[in-house]
């Protein structure tokens, strides 16, 4: 029996191996693999495959340069973007590019094969199992830092559909950095943040699950006022300060919520700080000398579209929550 041809388009180990197992098991589908956008033009442009699963964020060429690039040079194709970015605008920016539909990640098996028969890619399948060529039976490995930079993109994918509602602005987002760093590398990466250099930072404890840490947005104070703006902010009733906080904790709980509805624990967050005005990085350090010995830094920069607005959202776990994420993260890896 003829089988289909599929090529799985994401720079996420995790995702890629998250996605092949929900295809479905009586599908006699040739899957191929690429980690980004330009890897999966160069794929389809010598052999054209039969369906794309597409991945927005990604280096060297994103989701959107990938659709774009097929409608220009007229390749026809059909492609399910699958992406952590759940925007509305993102939607609908996909779809007007050509894509056949949009799945959120982590993907739904059953949602995938309802969309598979509906673009026509299950037909005739009945009595016959999965069939992948030998380099992808091969699973990709994922390493802890692969599998918890996924999570943390689907959470602040969610993160930001919240704040484009809110707001009513497209979020760009990035590939997140996850490291592993010694206290006094954490402490350069956050001495700047009142240095007086222009940045402002909000500080915020939490804990779940025996896990904790500290998530904290660093501002340029210079894009405060414009920030203020966008959310109708009544300055002259409220300090800007006030609006900040409000600010953090709307992008912080949303994406502490996203990761925690993944890993199935639940975080409880203390009270949102400024540094500098009730608390500092030099207390922070302090206080949490001992548990941040090496701490498991995430970062995620968040830019608005149209607007100079730029923010860094840092999530800092302690050294003894990476057992405990490890653990969880082990059920989502196999």
């Amino acid at each position: 029996m003829p089988k289909a041809s599929l090529l799985v388009c994401d720079d996420s180990n995790m995702a890629r191996k998250q996605l092949i197992r929900a295809l479905p098991a009586q599908w006699p589908v040739l899957v191929t693999q690429v980690s980004n956008g330009q890897e999966a033009l160069d794929q389809l442009r010598a052999a054209p495959s039969d369906l794309l699963l597409l991945d927005l964020t990604m280096p060297v060429l994103d989701g959107y340069g990938v659709l774009a690039a097929l409608k220009a040079e007229g390749l026809a194709q059909k492609v399910i973007v699958v992406s952590g970015d759940v925007q509305e605008e993102a939607i609908r920016r996909v779809k007007e590019l050509g894509a056949s539909a949009f799945l959120k990640k982590p993907v739904d098996p059953e949602l995938l094969r309802q969309t598979l028969n509906t673009l026509g890619m299950l037909d005739a399948t009945a009595g016959t199992s999965l069939t992948v060529p030998a380099q992808a039976l091969s699973e990709p490995k994922v390493s802890f830092r692969d599998a918890f930079r996924e999570v943390v993109n689907v959470a602040m994918g969610q993160a930001a559909a919240l704040l484009a509602r809110v707001l009513g602005v497209f979020v760009q987002l990035p590939i997140p950095n996850v490291n592993i760093l010694e206290v006094s590398e954490l402490h350069m990466a956050l001495a700047d943040a009142q240095r007086g250099n222009g940045l402002t930072a909000v500080c915020q404890g939490y804990i779940g699950g025996g896990m904790c840490g500290e998530a904290l947005l660093i501002f340029h104070d210079s894009e405060v006022a414009d920030m203020a703006r966008l959310m109708k902010w009544q300055q002259q009733d409220h300090s800007s300060m006030e609006m900040l906080l409000d600010m953090s904790s709307v992008l912080i709980g949303a994406c502490l919520s996203g990761i925690a509805a993944q890993l199935d624990v639940s975080f409880s967050q203390g009270h949102p700080q400024v540094l500098g005005e009730h608390a500092s990085i030099d207390e922070l350090i302090r206080i949490n000398s001992q548990r941040w010995r090496k701490t498991l830094a995430v970062e995620v920069s968040y830019s608005i579209e149209g607007h100079n607005i730029h923010f860094d959202l840092l999530l800092l776990f302690t050294e003894d929550s990476v057992p405990l994420l490890t653990g969880k993260l082990a059920y989502l890896m196999e």
